[in-house]
């Protein structure tokens, strides 16, 4: 049993003595592909998704040299028709590709010379078992290997764009190791003889323009359209449930700390690190851990690149930004316009992506930290700074009741942050409202659309335990009157659902006026 060569089942035994959430189903999806034209599986997701779980599973499920029935026998995979056919059946290379960068950096030697290690090491655990085969090439000794034993191999290879990333600009390094994995994935000696299946993980897709052509072969499927892996993302509602449940936490917490990943078949999926961490940790919080290539984003935030701060600025409010996703080009080094910032941002996690109308906004409460961090510790932070001040004003103004010097600010922030063609509808006011009112995450928990009394207000803001703040309610209507903004909170009773609260209340109407494009605002308290 190796480490690359066959590392056999230990790693998944470990994680089936800790928590774990049954994700045997995507087995059945790789045994879908097994000796087929689709039998090369590239798999892109955010870091602490779970790739490395799942590398650990399918090793121990493939893997010739243990036997995994104790492992799987009740799991789901074990109700599927080819379970029994592919377990243990299969020679396994298993590579952590930043493992071997780590190692080179570690021992200052140089990326170029990664690709030979990677060679070296399952050359050298392959013919530790075969040592008949110990003259031959690595891709020669494969072979040899699958003759002896009549057993194909699997390949799990977890972070393979590590290397890439890691020597971006470097076309020698990149080309090299490109052209070692041509050697196993698209080498008509080799690939049809040897590779039963691969199922490789990384954090972007394969690049468009040609330079990956060695891995051409890999059908993948990115976060942007992860198809019948969607499920195997994260931890999906139910799951959460469950889990809170079961350690009697709080599942509307977890929701809004970890949730906001959705795709159109299956709904929510959560962050699985984050999630599993406040568990243990019988605590909500961020444990997001910031990449180096989301480091590097901070240039281009920095630099304000085309408006880049602004737009962060109304994704932190909540708003949903419109993206071409189409322009990126699968790298950490192009970007061409702020779209293929945006879209990088959603590989990396930052950003969850609603295909059917082409929008971004940020999955949650965890995620929103961290753009507050990024923005607050630019450089060139000016502009957020000045928003900021002007929210924070705003909010003064309002509690007080200061109805001129409320619709002051929203009309500044609407002429100064949006086009005029943009504000054409209550969502649109909504928006703005949302982002005039920004500092309020400081101090309030926001709530949108609280359902309360007889109807559903537009935003609600509760106060933390920290703070002295009276709760803020703010109806909006669009060419009607602020004064009927209020008397649909008092006939719908809005404040009913902040009784618990059991502080002050303070509501607020605003009217947009699209003919006389002018806005109006009436408030009130309610002890």
């Amino acid at each position: 049993m190796g480490i690359y060569f066959n590392p056999g089942n230990k790693g998944f035994q470990e994680i089936l003595q800790s928590e774990y959430i049954d994700k045997s189903g995507l087995i059945t999806l790789i045994n879908n592909t097994v000796e087929t034209m689709a039998k090369l599986t590239c798999i892109s997701r955010p870091r602490r998704f779970g790739k490395s779980y799942a590398a650990k599973m399918l090793c121990a499920y493939y893997d010739c040299s243990c036997d995994s029935h104790a492992l799987f026998d009740d799991k789901e995979i074990a109700q599927t028709e080819g379970y029994l056919a592919h377990l243990n059946q299969y020679q396994v290379i298993n590579l952590d590709i930043t493992g071997f960068v780590s190692e080179a950096t570690t021992m200052d030697m140089p990326l170029l010379n990664v690709p030979n290690m990677i060679a070296d090491a399952v050359h050298r655990e392959l013919t530790e078992s075969y040592p008949e085969l110990a003259g031959k090439s690595l891709t020669d000794a494969m072979i040899g290997c699958v003759e002896q034993s009549g057993k194909e191999f699997v390949f799990i290879i977890d972070e393979w764009d590590a290397l890439i990333r890691e020597a971006k600009g470097d076309a020698a390094v990149q080309k090299k190791y490109l052209n070692f994995l041509r050697g196993w994935f698209k080498n008509s000696s080799f690939t049809p003889k040897v590779v039963a299946a691969a199922y490789m993980t990384g954090i972007l897709p394969i690049k468009k323009d040609g330079s990956q052509s060695a891995i051409s072969d890999f059908i993948e499927y990115p976060i942007l359209d992860p198809n019948g892996f969607a499920e195997f993302t994260g931890f999906t509602e139910d799951e959460v449930k469950k889990l809170c449940e079961g350690h009697g936490m709080s599942f509307e917490d977890a929701k809004k700390w970890y949730d906001g990943y959705e795709f159109s078949d299956i709904g929510a999926i959560y962050n699985p690190y984050s999630v599993m961490l406040a568990m243990r940790k019988r605590k909500f919080g961020s444990y997001w851990q910031r990449t180096s290539a989301a480091e590097s984003l901070l240039t281009y935030i920095n630099m304000d690149f085309e408006g880049l701060q602004e737009i962060v600025s109304r994704l932190i409010s909540g708003e949903e930004i419109e993206v071409d996703t189409e322009s990126f080009e699968n790298d950490f080094e192009t970007f061409k316009s702020r779209d293929d910032v945006l879209t990088l941002l959603i590989h990396l996690g930052y950003l969850t992506w609603h295909e059917e109308d082409g929008t971004v906004r940020i999955p949650n409460e965890e995620v929103r930290g961290e753009f507050r961090k990024i923005l607050k510790g630019t450089n060139a932070n000016r502009k957020w700074m000045e928003l900021i001040s002007r929210s924070r004003k705003l909010l003064e103004d309002t509690i007080a009741g200061k109805e001129e010097a409320v619709i002051k600010a929203i009309e500044e922030i609407r002429d100064t942050q949006y086009a005029p063609t943009f504000y054409n509808n209550e969502q649109a006011l909504r928006y703005v409202i949302k982002f005039a009112y920004i500092a309020a995450v400081d101090q309030y928990l926001k709530v949108e659309e609280l359902p309360s009394g007889k109807g559903v207000a537009d935003v609600v803001y509760l106060p933390k335990r920290s703070s002295m703040l009276p709760a803020l309610v703010v109806e909006l209507k669009w060419n009607k009157s602020s004064e009927g903004a209020i008397r649909q909170i008092k006939e719908k009773n809005y404040p009913a659902a902040l009784e618990e609260y059991g502080g002050e209340v303070v509501m607020a109407g605003i009217n947009y006026d699209a003919k006389k494009k002018i806005h109006s605002c009436l408030i009130e308290r309610r002890h």
